[in-house]
This record gives structure tokens, sequence and C-alpha cells, in this order.
């Protein structure tokens, strides 16, 4: 894509139908999660915040042990990248993963993936769909952890669910059938079979190679050590309130969690992440005012510091939203 001459005016691109209605029905679901939760925190005792200087550093342990996550993040990205074959600076792949969180949480649509492949892309020797396929690879990672974490703690009886074993049983099913839809595929493809199709995602698919065999047992590791990291900040949320939430628990309400920000919603999750901590915590018999407390502790935890974090380094680092402007009319795939 050329710039336009000085003086032209570029055209403006209607977003397409289908992506209008996406955002509207993310907006929709927001909305509508988020009455949910005020109608039902209205009706609920008023919340208690830690204030002794003891819950207070569980809080401020929470948020350290987030950035500690968020690095392990940035180096998992780096090592992908590093193995699909993309040169680049190791510090982008750290930087860039607090400004795509930042980006998640005031943009629609999981729009942070889009900043860190548009930012990524121009300072490393790759193109956009081969940064975006190492972005793949990541949810990827973060989606089959998750599903093993979920089926793990259902079958240990702590993932309590109104519907028993029956969606974890249908969890593991789903890895099975994707597992042996993968070892098909691959061996069709040595017999020459799909290579149109095989051009087309190669070079969004080039990333994903490092997550079969041992370096992508060793990049599945880090992943479960991230989403344990987590869970242990869900828990210190609760010891914070003196809520009867074990470790194992707190793990329990970060998977359920996760798994809601799938649903299209509003920036920042808003609505989806609050329901479903809230569903969670009832599953466990946490309810009332300190429900409440928990969600928005929670919220604060999550998102408040790495989004602050990520705005900083976007200003500082990558020329903030005009530069990445100039970049995305410069073009490139």
């Amino acid at each position: 894509m050329k710039l336009p001459a000085t003086g032209a005016t570029a055209p403006v691109v209607a977003p397409a139908p289908r992506a209008r209605w996406s955002r509207v029905l993310a907006i929709v679901v927001s909305i509508v999660s988020l009455a949910a939760v005020v109608v039902w925190a209205s009706g609920q005792p008023t919340p208690r915040f830690p204030t002794s200087v003891g819950d207070l550093s569980l809080i401020a342990l929470g948020v350290a042990l987030y950035a500690v996550a968020t690095f392990a993040r940035g180096w998992r990205w780096h090592a992908i990248l590093r193995r699909g074959g993309v040169a680049h600076r190791p510090v982008d792949a750290y930087a860039l993963v607090p400004v795509g969180y930042m980006g998640n949480a005031v943009l629609p649509a999981r729009g942070g993936e889009l900043l860190r492949m548009f930012l990524m892309a121009g300072r490393a020797d790759a193109r956009r769909r081969e940064v975006l396929g190492s972005i793949v690879s990541e949810r990827v990672l973060d989606a089959v952890t998750l599903a093993l974490l979920f089926i793990a703690l259902t079958f240990a009886g702590i993932a309590g669910s109104p519907l028993g074993e029956r969606p974890a049983a249908l969890a593991l099913a789903g890895l099975g059938v994707g597992v042996a839809a993968l070892a098909l595929y691959l061996a069709l493809r040595r017999r020459g079979r799909f290579e149109g199709f095989a051009a087309t995602v190669r070079p969004v698919v080039k990333a994903s190679r490092p997550l079969i065999g041992p370096a992508g047992a060793l990049l599945g590791g880090v992943t479960l050590a991230v989403w344990l990291i987590e869970g242990t900040i869900f828990w210190l949320v609760a010891q914070s309130l003196s809520l009867d939430v074990s470790l194992a628990e707190g793990a329990s309400v970060l998977v359920l969690t996760s798994f809601m920000s799938l649903v299209p919603s509003a920036p920042g999750y808003v609505g989806t992440f609050d329901a479903a901590v809230v569903f969670s915590l009832e599953a466990l018999g946490v309810t009332g005012g300190q429900a409440v407390a928990y969600a928005l502790l929670v919220r604060f935890v999550v998102f408040f510091p790495v989004t602050v974090a990520g705005l900083i380094v976007l200003v500082t680092r990558y020329g903030g939203l005009r530069q990445l402007r100039r970049r995305g009319a410069g073009g490139g795939d």
C-alpha cells in the first residue's frame, strides 16, 4: 500500500457489516452482563475492603506477581519469535506484552493483539502475518493449558459446576479431537495434500512450529507456570478479604474468568469478567458484599497496573498511536 500523495485525502473504508455487527454484539453482551452484576450487587451488603497493612501487602504482592507473569509472557513470545525465525530485539517482545494488555483493556475486539502485531512488525525482520502467527501460537498455548487446568480441577472436585463433570469431559474430548485432526493433517501434508491451503496459511502458521516437540513442551510448561502464578494472585486477593478460598479454588476462579474472556465483549471485558468472577465465587459459597469487593479488587490488580504500564511504554518507546497510524499506513502484510 502506498501513502497518499501530499494534499490528497485518503479514502475512508467503511467497516464490513460483519465486523460492525460483531462490535454491536460485543457491546450488547457487556451491557447485559454488567447490568446483571449491578442489579445483583445492589441487593448485597456494603462491601468491606482491606485496610490493614498485612491485607494491603497481599494486594501489593498480587500486583508484583502479575508483573512477574507478564515478564514470563514476554519471554515466551520472544522464544516463539526466535524459534519461528523472526529476527527481532528481545526487549520489544518483553515491552509489547503490556502494550497489548493495555490495548485489550481500552480497544474493542482484543485490539491489543493488533497493536502488538503492527509495532513488532515495524521493528522486526518479518511480515505482519508472521508476527500474527506468533500471537496465535501464544493463544493456542493459553487455551490448551487452561483447558487442561479446567479438566484437572474439575475431576479433582475443585472447579464445581452445576453440570458436574460433563464440561470437563467435553473439553477433554475436544482436545483429543484437535490432536487427532492435527496429526491427520500433518500426515496428509507429507503426502503432498492441501498444498494450496498450506501456501495460504504458511506465513501465519510458520511461527507455530516451535509448539511441536521438546520446545513446545518447554513453552507449555512456562505457560502453565504463568497461569498458576495468576491463580495465586486470585487466591491472594481472597486472603486479603479473609475469604475461605483455597489456592486451588483461586485457580478455578481464574480458569473460568479466562474462558469468559473468549466471549465477545466491550473493552476490558466489562461485564463478562465481573459476571464470571461472581458466578465462580457463588459456586465456592462466597456471596454478598465480599463477593462484590473481591470482583472489584481482582479487576484492579489484573487490569489497572498493566494498563498504566502499557500506556507508558507505548508513548515513551513506540511514539504513541500517531506513530502506529503512520506504520499502519505504510502497508505490508
